[in-house]
């Protein structure tokens, strides 16, 4: 059974940083997309960034420039390097991959079938 477990969220000032990580665990076999997703409270589950097991990214208009996405496969990591953060980036941030060969990987929640659980990250003004 595949599991995903996000870990690094927490408090952080405006203009300030944090990296969230993403444990993998229970396949062979790389996720062909891997992704990020956020909810704030009261507001419906965004994408904010994938990532194509051949290395092809896509970012939400919102983070580009500030959030960078990245995976080691060897080590069944995923990770997202935040910076510059701005308090609407406060939000439960979910771990997300799917195994379904694709040539690029979208931040449409459908289109991936297994989560975690969820780090929350908190950015004050």
């Amino acid at each position: 059974q595949v599991q995903l477990v996000e870990s690094g969220g927490g408090s952080a000032q405006a203009g300030g940083s944090l990296r969230l990580s993403c444990s993998a665990s229970g396949y062979t076999a790389s996720p062909v997309c891997m992704a990020w997703f956020r909810q704030a409270p009261g507001k419906e589950r965004e994408g904010v960034t994938s990532i194509h097991v051949g290395g092809r990214t896509y970012y939400a208009d919102s983070v580009k420039g500030r959030f960078a996405i990245s995976r080691d496969n060897t080590r069944k990591t995923l990770y997202l390097q935040m910076n510059d953060l701005k308090p609407e980036d406060t939000a439960m941030y979910y771990c997300a991959a799917d195994f379904r060969a694709r040539s690029y990987c979208s931040i449409t929640d459908s289109d991936f079938g297994v989560w975690g659980q969820g780090t929350q990250v908190t950015v004050s003004s």
